[in-house]
């Protein structure tokens, strides 16, 4: 059975719109020719997206998100999704948009990494950015 979590570590926070973001994120996946098996959405503070970051990938930066590919099965998705709530609050002032909107596009970003879309060159990020911006015109804010 495939499903989709939300959980929260070291902060308060209400995520509204949980079953239209499942939803969502479930076409996105089928869209994209994969089968979902679980997905785990953890909405955490800085400081514990930056130890994160410390422990597993050796990286002393703050971050946004960072994505775990835990399938074992091609073309199904498993994975977890560590996405820093204080990250997406600042960035969507930075860029000018409504705070939930930012959280779709991170939400999505992370979809888009299991599902094989990459961003660390620029071609890369040209095609993510593109793949970001046509999944988000397929939810309302």
């Amino acid at each position: 059975m495939p499903v989709i979590n939300f959980f929260l570590e070291d902060i308060s926070y209400k995520l509204t719109g949980k079953l239209a973001l499942k939803k969502w994120i479930k076409e996105t996946i089928i869209a994209e020719g994969y089968k979902l098996d679980e997905l785990n959405y953890i909405l955490c503070s800085d400081e514990y997206l930056l130890q994160i970051n410390q422990q597993y990938l050796n990286h002393d930066t703050y971050t946004d998100i960072i994505t775990f590919d835990n399938s074992e099965k091609d073309k199904v998705i498993t994975g977890d999704i560590f996405i820093s709530i204080e990250r997406i609050k600042e960035n969507a002032v930075k860029f000018a948009v409504p705070e939930i909107r930012e959280l779709q596009r991170v939400v999505i970003h992370g979809a888009l990494h299991l599902l094989g879309y990459k961003d660390k060159k620029p071609a890369e990020k040209a095609l993510m950015t593109e793949k970001e911006d046509f999944y988000l015109t397929k939810i309302s804010v």
